[in-house]
């Protein structure tokens, strides 16, 4: 029995990674009360897991205002070429 809760649980991980945000917290939470106590030998590969969603949406968001600075200091220099007669 407990080979199937630790092939459960590793599955369980596998899906963890592939959800967002607030899922993963759900997910992490029911397979810590159905697997129980094999929790403790893999509940660093499940923290991993809720680490990378958390990094991979901050990068995501990082990235998101990277752009949009770079989108407007373009608009700047194709206004500041448009005030000196030439074209964007």
């Amino acid at each position: 029995m407990t080979r199937k809760r630790l092939i459960s649980l590793a599955a369980l991980a596998g899906c963890a990674l592939m959800l967002q945000g607030c899922l993963v917290g759900a997910v992490v939470g029911t397979g810590a009360a159905v697997v129980g106590g094999t929790v403790k030998a893999t509940g660093a590969v499940l923290g991993a897991g809720v680490d990378a969603v958390t990094t991979s949406d901050e990068e995501t968001r990082l990235k998101r205002e990277r752009e949009q600075r770079d989108y407007e200091r373009e608009q700047r220099r194709c206004e500041q070429r448009r005030a000196s007669g030439r074209d964007c």
